[in-house]
């Protein structure tokens, strides 16, 4: 009888272990710094929970109120996640006056080797105290970014 409960408990505990795991992606090259990172569950359509990141873009001044940014759960505006490709994107507004400005940060990578996704970034930027013509241009970057799954 010991052994059939050992058994069973020891069935339920694996079954939550494998319940959920995350992803992470972090760069520190020339143009930005970020690193971000959620947890997923593995049901259920596997939607993240406690994403979070920081973004600090190097070019700009560091007074000015987009050269450094943090991320939170609505922020991540979509995301895909399987064995072949991982892609977020990663989107936050912020008001100064009467002024919107925006970052929004798109990661396309494809699984190189088990849990390791490499592939491109891409940040563009939109700063309207900038924009003296008001056509709406944005500043893009991109780079190279790897990232890890669970």
């Amino acid at each position: 009888m010991r052994t059939i409960i050992g058994a069973a408990a020891l069935f339920l505990s694996a079954g939550t272990a494998v319940a959920s795991g995350g992803i992470w992606c972090n760069v520190d090259d020339a143009a930005v710094t970020f690193d971000v990172g959620a947890g997923v569950t593995r049901g259920m359509g596997g939607p993240t929970f406690n994403f979070r990141g920081d973004l600090e873009i190097k070019a700009r001044p560091v007074d000015d109120h987009l050269h450094k940014t943090a991320f939170e759960d609505s922020n991540l505006t979509q995301y895909w996640l399987d064995d072949k490709e991982l892609r977020l994107n990663i989107y936050h507004e912020n008001q100064v006056a009467n002024a919107y400005n925006y970052v929004e940060l798109t990661i396309l990578t494809k699984a190189s080797d088990e849990g390791i996704y490499d592939g491109q970034y891409t940040l563009a930027v939109y700063d309207s105290t900038a924009d003296k013509d008001g056509d709406g241009k944005t500043a893009d970057l991109t780079g190279k970014v790897s990232c890890g799954a669970e």
